[in-house]
């Protein structure tokens, strides 16, 4: 199976601008997709984004998803495991790491002073 992304050698990202607020996601949650695609419904592809929260943005529900992802905090603070009111769960700083098998139940997630994190989803070849 091959994979969807493009051969794109460094270049400087514009962090002013190309991000859109996720499907389902509260509004301070926005992710600028840096290369591939995800195609949910046939279980393929892969994708690697930034996803930026604003300061004090939570969610309130764990997400689960049938594909893989890997998250590495790239900056600022990321709380795990907040109840509904945003409040509780253990807080992690920059270069911390994550990696969840599909089906894995995760979050829900919240940032007191913001941050940015840098995910990559992908399904396992067919």
């Amino acid at each position: 199976m091959a994979i969807n992304k493009i051969h794109d050698e460094f270049h400087t990202l514009d962090l002013a601008t190309g991000w859109e607020v996720p499907a389902g996601y509260p509004k301070g949650i926005q992710q600028k997709i840096l290369s591939g695609a995800l195609d949910e419904e046939n279980k393929r592809g892969s994708r690697t984004r930034l996803l930026r929260f604003d300061a004090g943005e939570f969610t309130t529900k764990p997400f689960v998803h049938a594909y893989w992802e890997e998250v590495f905090l790239v900056s600022g603070d990321l709380t795990v495991g907040n109840d509904e009111k945003g409040e509780g769960g253990e807080a992690f700083a920059p270069f911390t790491y994550a990696v969840r098998p599909p089906g894995a139940f995760h979050g829900p997630f919240k940032s007191e002073k913001g941050c940015i994190l840098l995910e990559i989803h992908y399904f396992d070849p067919a």
